[in-house]
């Protein structure tokens, strides 16, 4: 249990009206941000998908941000994923909404995402953290995809848990782009090797890479990171091998560095202070 858990109960669904506002508008600027980097790249908007990152925010601010428009949510911990799925997932269903992984979820792992002309009913639930090998299953039945698989051994043992489930998991390669020794990810040399032995497994889909902005100014440095992950995954994709052709986002950009990350190519930017305002805890 991680020492904030102690201190805010994640399951409250309850928070003032004021906070509603505050949490929505966070939602539609960081979305105009999102406009504006893209049509700088000449991009369009509907390719950059916004995650809320939503580390230590509790339901009612999570449903609060699902209410504004987010249609893609993001965890760090996997305790925190139990705490809140069950609350989360009931309010997105009286909303029309299915969150995460389907409670009918087949072997197949197919999902209703809605009809071609309209907007999909799923809102994906992701797993942005470190995941241990004792929390597998118990993130299962939630989330259906896990952005922080960084070696072949943990990969394997995430196969043989949806395997063994009757799943199939999306998984994303983490990167370490910038070589920091605080973060995980696997080093960006091995990394097309790497995503290639875990595309071959048959109970993960390989659908993206992810890797974090290095922590530096220099604009430079960072965005050289983004663009090589960007080369990585045009690699793997090109690849021909099997499984490989999934592999099409990219999960980089946060509040401080997603319009560099966007104009690099990120499909998905993961923003959690720019939603919700700075964490009361770490």
């Amino acid at each position: 249990m991680t020492a904030y858990m102690d201190h805010k109960d994640l399951a409250n669904v309850s928070i003032s009206e004021a906070r509603v506002w505050q949490i929505a508008d966070g939602v539609h600027r960081v979305m105009e941000d999102i406009d504006r980097a893209s049509s700088a790249a000449g991009r369009r908007p509907d390719e950059v998908t916004l995650l809320a990152a939503t580390k230590t925010r509790d339901v009612g601010e999570i449903m609060a941000a699902i209410a504004a428009g987010v249609r893609m949510i993001g965890e760090n911990r996997p305790q925190e994923v139990v705490a809140k799925a069950q609350m989360l997932r009931s309010f997105c269903s009286h909303r029309g909404l299915v969150l995460g992984r389907p409670e009918e979820d087949g072997a197949d792992g197919a999902t209703d995402g809605g009809s071609a002309d309209g907007p999909s009913r799923i809102v994906p639930f992701h797993l942005i953290g470190q995941l241990q090998a004792n929390k597998i299953n118990k993130i299962l039945p939630y989330v259906d995809t896990v952005e922080s698989v960084d070696s072949i051994e943990e990969a394997e043992r995430l196969n043989r848990r949806a395997l063994s489930h009757g799943v199939v998991v999306d998984v994303f390669l983490e990167v370490n782009e910038s070589g920091e020794e605080a973060k995980s990810g696997c080093r960006p040399e091995g990394a097309i090797d790497l995503a290639l032995r875990i595309a071959a497994l048959d109970s993960l889909k390989l659908t993206g890479l992810m890797t974090v902005g290095a922590h530096v100014d220099d604009e430079h440095v960072i965005r050289e990171g983004f663009a090589h992950l960007r080369s990585t995954r045009d690699a793997v994709a090109s690849s021909g091998e099997r499984g490989t052709s999934s592999c099409r986002e990219l999960s980089m950009g946060m509040t401080q560095d997603m319009g560099m990350a966007i104009a690099e190519g990120s499909t998905i930017v993961r923003v959690g202070t720019g939603i919700f305002g700075p964490r009361a805890f770490v």
